[in-house]
């Protein structure tokens, strides 16, 4: 039997570690991440194969926060303000635990805390477009400015679903955008900054970072020394979430 094989030059030339692995995952250093949130079509497929009811399913709605905390009847990852949702709008609604394994089912896991603060603020391509340089540090995930992503009022236009921006389903922000339709920042990612608010596997069992700030708020939640961390049990609209995976060590030339 004749068995092919790349030579080591060949592997660490088309291999190193800061370039795209496939069109949906970026390579850090040591670790891929999703380029973009993972969206209601891929948690579909999930739970589906799994057989999967969530939290937010099972209590009959996720919440919101309206002047405090407020469960809303319908809204699931399915349809995460109580309407029909498009397949490439992030899945939220989501516990840490639901997140954890999901990405455990698609062979990945969640990002530690310090693996989604690199690949959030430094800049690790090695020729990236212009606005970023290699090596660089950010303090926000879009850059050197919070323009282009969906923050609460001072990002600047996102290209958000018209039925959500409606009092009568939230008295504030515009609501999520789909997955990849906001400005890609540092390492070419998506929606860090904004959007949602992304579960990281940091803290404790029953309180866990989230990062990046969500919709709902403004630029000051994006910047890089900010961080919430909320009950592991949380399951509301303004929290979703992205996997990543280990690199192995070749990739780390």
């Amino acid at each position: 039997m004749r068995h092919s094989f790349i030579p080591l030059l060949a592997w660490l030339t088309l291999a190193p570690w800061a370039h795209a692995l496939a069109e949906d995952l970026q390579a850090i250093r040591g670790f891929a991440i999703d380029r973009k949130e993972v969206s209601i079509a891929q948690f579909a497929r999930y739970a589906q194969a799994t057989g999967t009811v969530t939290a937010a399913e099972k209590a009959g709605g996720g919440s919101t926060f309206e002047g405090g905390w407020v469960q809303r009847k319908g809204w699931t990852w399915r349809t995460p303000f109580g309407l029909q949702a498009s397949d490439n709008e992030p899945a939220v609604h989501i516990t840490f635990a639901e997140a954890r394994a999901y990405c455990q089912w698609a062979g990945q896991r969640l990002p530690t805390d310090a693996e989604w603060m690199e690949a959030a603020y430094t800049e690790r391509r090695a020729q990236p477009p212009a606005g970023f340089t290699t090596g660089q540090t950010y303090p926000y995930p879009t850059g050197s400015s919070p323009q282009g992503a969906n923050c609460l009022g001072d990002c600047g236009a996102a290209p958000t679903p018209a039925a959500y921006a409606n009092p009568a389903i939230t008295t504030r922000g515009r609501g999520h955008a789909p997955t990849g339709s906001t400005k890609a920042g540092v390492n070419g990612l998506f929606e860090m900054g904004a959007n949602a608010w992304e579960w990281t596997d940091g803290g404790t069992d029953s309180a866990r970072p989230t990062r990046g700030g969500s919709w709902w708020y403004g630029a000051a939640q994006m910047h890089r020394d900010h961080v919430q961390t909320k009950p592991a049990d949380t399951a509301v609209v303004y929290i979703g979430f992205r996997c990543a995976k280990s690199l192995p060590s070749l990739e780390l030339k």
